[in-house]
């Protein structure tokens, strides 16, 4: 890493991207096979419910709570490999984070489909009614706001519950304070999607001609490149000013939670000896044992000799 402080920022993202481009197809791939057989099973129920193109709109978009698990996996090695981390994990990362991450991305998933069909519904229906009037101009306007601030914070919320450990709320929270105050991150990495987006609408543009080459082209760039390319061109612009942050913030608050830890424990032990003394000055011991005697005291056997030394000491302690 030390070789690259004098290299431009753009000249490390490429760099970094071609020399991990062989584990970005493998975690593509590995991420596909679920999504794919997802994709596959809601397209079935689609067709078996007959619906129209709108009503399968919201049962397809189901693919996104379904599948946002598996995501989990990418992020993690994407955002290590934009890191810069030079050998990453591929498949033991990829699944150690979907199974520790299952029940959250769940959640996420859940979320970002009442985003998705939120913004589908809005912008169908405000681009119908602008045909009508300029006056639904603005709440269009409004609607798209919150569409990138919404994508925006999933910029963030992915790569925070894979690799924080911090309740769903602080998630969210930290997500969206990072959605409105890191514009200029959150800009650059959109910005790095939509190149994405150019490159492969050309492509596809190039192979217009041919329906079987469209086809086989935009299969090929979903199940081997865009998912983990689009993730790392996401870490590449936001993970480095979201660790500084958040990872700053929780060594604060674990050096907070030791402070109040020590604390605790010194009162527990000052506890334990005052609770010690009094016991030990309420304890009455028979004069005629000799010392060398035992006695049960405190769950041990103490000799009669070194009880009255400890009980001498207590009561001084306790003049004093």
């Amino acid at each position: 890493m030390a070789s690259q402080n004098n290299t431009l920022p753009i000249a490390v993202v490429f760099s970094n991207l071609f020399r991990n481009l062989p584990r970005m197809v493998l975690t593509n791939l590995v991420f596909a096979v679920p999504v794919a057989a997802v994709i596959f099973l809601l397209r079935l129920l689609s067709f078996a419910l007959r619906l129209n193109d709108q009503a399968a709109v919201f049962v397809h978009l189901l693919v996104l709570i379904a599948g946002f698990p598996f995501y989990a996996g990418v992020v993690k090695i994407t955002a290590k490999m934009a890191a810069g981390e030079e050998k990453v994990a591929v498949l033991r990362g990829f699944f150690s984070a979907v199974k520790e991450n299952f029940g959250r991305f769940l959640l996420h998933g859940a979320v970002l489909y009442v985003a998705a069909l939120f913004s589908y519904v809005s912008l169908s229906l405000y681009t119908q009614l602008l045909s009508q009037s300029t006056l639904f101009l603005g709440p269009m306007i409004i609607s798209v706001i919150v569409l990138l601030l919404l994508l925006f914070m999933f910029f963030y919320l992915p790569a925070m519950t894979v690799f924080y450990d911090m309740p769903i709320k602080h998630l969210y929270k930290n997500s969206f304070l990072m959605a409105c105050g890191e514009l200029k991150k959150n800009f650059i990495a959109l910005f790095g999607l939509f190149c994405l987006a150019v490159i492969c609408t050309s492509l596809l543009i190039f192979c217009y001609g041919s329906r079987l080459a469209v086809v086989i082209i935009t299969i090929a760039l979903a199940v081997l490149l865009v998912p983990a390319v689009g993730s790392f061109l996401i870490h590449a612009a936001v993970f480095e000013r979201m660790n500084t942050v958040i990872g700053d913030k929780n060594e604060r608050a674990r050096a907070i939670d030791q402070k109040i830890l020590k604390t605790q424990e010194k009162l527990q032990k000052d506890t334990a000896k005052d609770d010690f003394r009094q016991r030990l000055q309420k304890l009455e011991i028979d004069d005629s044992l000799p010392d060398s005697e035992y006695i049960y005291f405190d769950g041990r056997m103490i000799t009669k000799g070194a009880l009255l030394k400890l009980k001498q000491e207590a009561l001084e302690s306790e003049e004093n």
